[in-house]
This record gives structure tokens, C-alpha cells and sequence, in this order.
């Protein structure tokens, strides 16, 4: 089973990446941008028989830092 996990930062959480990406395409032309926030996409390969409980594991012990990040799973 093919997994995404995707981690943004949580509102309210300083995103200096994010401002990098925003002056960077502002400096190169590109008008009307508001704001920007980045974050991290792991697409994860797991056996079909992995359950809820295991994949949530594996994000809040490893793939995400929960005290400033969310994430979220998408079943590909």
C-alpha cells in the first residue's frame, strides 16, 4: 500500500523556509503572492495489512515533530 504523509507547520509557527520561498519568488517577478508556508511530502511503500495504529505511530515518533507540525496521511 502506497502512503503520503504530508507535515506542515502549525499555524502560528514561524516558517523562515516559507518567508525564504516568498522573497525569493517576489525578487524573481512573481506578483500576487500573499504568503507562503513549505513543508515535507514521504511517500512511504507499507505492506497492505498495516493498520491506523501503526502508521500513526510511525508519523507522531519519527515523520512529523507534533509539538509544531501536523500531518496528515493519504492512502495513493
Amino acid at each position: 500500500m502506497k502512503l503520503r504523509i504530508i507535515v506542515t507547520l502549525k499555524p502560528g509557527v514561524l516558517d523562515p523556509q516559507g518567508k525564504a520561498i516568498h522573497k525569493a519568488l517576489d525578487g524573481l517577478g512573481f506578483a500576487g503572492v500573499e504568503d507562503v508556508r513549505q513543508g515535507k511530502l514521504i511517500e512511504l511503500d507499507v505492506a497492505d495489512d498495516t493498520d491506523d495504529a501503526t502508521i500513526d505511530a510511525m508519523c507522531r515518533k519519527l515523520l512529523a515533530n507534533t509539538v509544531i507540525e501536523n500531518y496528515r496521511v493519504e492512502r495513493a
